[in-house]
């Protein structure tokens, strides 16, 4: 009989998935974003990691700094943060990680100006809010003017702070001319009497700066890599279903987000038809740029650069894509 239940338990801790504890995702927003990085809320809502057999738990802390925080402090085994965070820890030696995975790339920002600013050439000498001295809005917007033939440092520059500060400015005449990321946009209550000046696609064309990404641990990929593997898989399904059928994305952020208007997140998923990351969100090449642009930056100014594989994990994305197959004019799955 002792033999019977000894063999029972063999087979039900055989049958157990490889760890009890939930698998925590760290994510940098106090509620569902208005950004495709909001996948990471509803692949929880609408069961994908479920279906993956992974117990997801979001930990909710904000931005970056506290994120890399909780990850040390060991309360995370995946945290969503920015790249210039990953690349300034890696290349200094005080935290060892590996992006895997990037639900947004981009930030969706646009640059949004009074009517009185009708072009871009027209923005020469004039005010310009950013969120501080040495902010990415800041840097991404002085290389997408740049490449326009407009000198950032010939503006004047009003450090405003958080985007919904800078919006407000604008609406009140009290600067010319700012960035913004569409969710914002699309969701101001009046946009009279201004107007977007760079529109997302051609913002992220001139600047294709990697914002964000899923990183873990080198200890996490070996340990619990099955866990890894499943959460990409989730992410990348939800993304792929909502780009087949936005209204996904729209009812399931109206559930979430009761206080926006349903027309405005429709507005929002039309405008997000190329932005999901429909094959894992790792471009090499994206990731190369994204990595020197950082490198040439002030911040950066006493780090040596490191290789991609110093920061950036392939093989899950990879090991994920070779079962559901690579989508072809989305992001780049290139190597």
């Amino acid at each position: 009989m002792h033999r019977i239940f000894a063999s029972v338990a063999i087979l039900a801790a055989l049958a157990a998935p490889a760890s009890a504890e939930p698998f925590r995702l760290i994510v940098t927003d106090l509620e569902p974003p208005l950004v495709p990085n909001s996948v990471m809320d509803l692949a929880v809502t609408l069961g994908y990691f479920e279906r993956e057999n992974v117990e997801v738990e979001l930990v909710r802390v904000q931005q970056t700094p506290l994120a890399v925080t909780a990850l040390q402090a060991g309360e995370g085994e995946m945290a969503n943060i920015g790249v210039d965070s990953l690349l300034q820890l890696v290349a200094s030696g005080q935290l060892d990680l590996r992006a895997v995975t990037s639900p947004s790339k981009s930030l969706a920002f646009m640059i949004v100006a009074r009517d009185t600013v009708a072009d871009v050439p027209s923005l020469a000498g004039k005010s310009f809010g950013i969120g501080r001295v040495g902010s990415v809005d800041q840097g991404l917007s002085r290389q997408v003017l740049a490449a326009q033939g407009i000198e950032f440092d010939q503006l004047e520059q009003v450090a405003l702070g958080q985007p919904a500060a800078r919006a407000q400015a604008l609406a009140a005449g009290q600067i010319d001319a700012t960035t913004m990321s569409l969710g914002t946009w699309t969701t101001l209550p009046d946009q009279t009497g201004m107007h977007v000046l760079v529109d997302q696609d051609s913002y992220f064309d001139a600047a294709p700066v990697v914002s964000k990404v899923n990183v873990v641990a080198p200890d996490v990929l070996e340990t619990r890599r099955e866990e890894v593997v499943g959460v990409v898989t989730a992410l990348t399904k939800l993304a792929r279903d909502i780009a087949e059928d936005p209204s996904i994305w729209v009812d399931a952020m109206a559930t979430a987000r009761p206080d926006l208007d349903r027309a405005d997140l429709e507005t929002l998923a039309e405008a997000y038809s190329n932005s999901w990351s429909l094959n894992g969100g790792l471009s090499a090449s994206d990731l190369a740029f994204t990595a020197d642009w950082n490198f040439e930056g002030p911040d950066f100014a006493d780090l040596e650069p490191i290789p991609l594989d110093r920061w950036v994990d392939f093989s899950v994305a990879d090991e994920v894509l070779s079962d559901l197959g690579i989508i072809e004019n989305a992001d780049p799955a290139d190597r």
